[in-house]
């Protein structure tokens, strides 16, 4: 009996392990993206590198799904429905972030991005018609109180970039939630590691194809730490993260998962502090602080009634 729980407890304690891990690991992209863009400040052509080096983890995913014993083939809707999804999320929500950390820091480009749950509840209010409860409307009102502070010191003259940045960052969060609300059925019937799989691999076709439409291949004349962060991003905070937090929700479960992700814009922050020379007012530090325990709070499912 012994040896079960202390097994139980190592699955679980691994599972928070991984959760930690992809959140960090997760942080470090807009990082390897600012210091990329010291050298090149072209958002096509970086997103390309980065999934033309993370695309090859996703096909042996896909292969490796495959190759199951209870694999499935898809039928065509549900296909259909998987690189739509992919396209919208891991595309589109990626080209605006890339575009908006021209503009912004790229710890309140992670706030931002960070603010989809209460996007989610509100999308599900207007979409689907499900009630609000009082908890995530106190919670609602917590995370844009802390947003206004944290854009507080804006208002007194910031340049107009800096609001395009952040518009493009927020973009890019509605785009996260619209893949969230409208794809949970469709990686329920799937199955996340074949879903991710997949929707990566249609994703970066998309962002590979995008480059060749609108740049020459000459543009991939790069100076070599261009690449190595392209590299960098592509393994270390897109593929080894997907996979990583997909293993610690089966372990540990969303609602835990949901409070570690809160190290996050915590994480992007201190690095953007210690690698970027990145700073915060006192204010935009209370401000994200709000943000954090707002999300935090609306991501928490409540426990239901035994």
């Amino acid at each position: 009996m012994g040896e079960l729980t202390k097994r139980t407890r190592g699955w679980f304690v691994a599972g928070l392990a991984l959760a930690v891990g992809g959140v960090v690991f997760f942080s470090l992209r807009p990082i390897f993206i600012k210091l990329a863009y010291a050298y090149v400040t072209d958002p096509v052509t970086l997103l390309a590198l980065r999934m033309v080096f993370s695309v090859p983890f996703f096909i042996a995913a896909a292969l490796w799904v495959r190759s199951g014993i209870e694999h499935r083939p898809l039928a065509g809707r549900e296909f259909a429905a998987v690189i739509a999804l992919g396209i919208l999320s891991y595309y589109g929500a990626s080209f605006l972030d890339f575009l908006a950390l021209q503009y912004i820091p790229a710890g309140l480009g992670r706030l931002l991005l960070f603010t989809y749950p209460t996007i989610v509840v509100m999308l599900s209010a207007a979409m689907l018609g499900k009630r609000v409860t009082t908890r995530e409307l106190a919670a609602l009102a917590l995370t844009y109180a802390g947003l206004v502070l944290v854009f507080a010191h804006a208002l007194e003259g910031e340049n107009g970039n800096f609001w395009l940045g952040a518009a493009l960052a927020f973009g890019s969060s509605i785009c996260y939630a619209l893949y969230l609300v409208a794809g949970a059925e469709v990686i329920q019937r799937v199955g996340s590691v074949r879903f991710t799989a997949y929707a990566m691999s249609a994703a970066s076709a998309a962002c590979i194809l995008q480059f060749l439409l609108l740049r020459p291949v000459s543009a991939l004349d790069l100076p070599a730490p261009v690449y190595g962060y392209a590299i960098a991003m592509a393994i270390v905070s897109t593929a080894v993260p997907v996979f990583m937090t997909s293993e610690a929700l089966r372990r540990v479960g969303a609602n835990t998962v949901a409070i570690i992700g809160a190290l996050g814009p915590v994480t992007t922050i201190a690095f953007g502090y210690l690698g970027l020379e990145e700073i915060m007012t006192p204010l935009q530090i209370l401000g994200s602080a709000l943000v954090l325990v707002g999300v935090v709070v609306i991501s928490l499912r409540p426990a239901r009634p035994g």
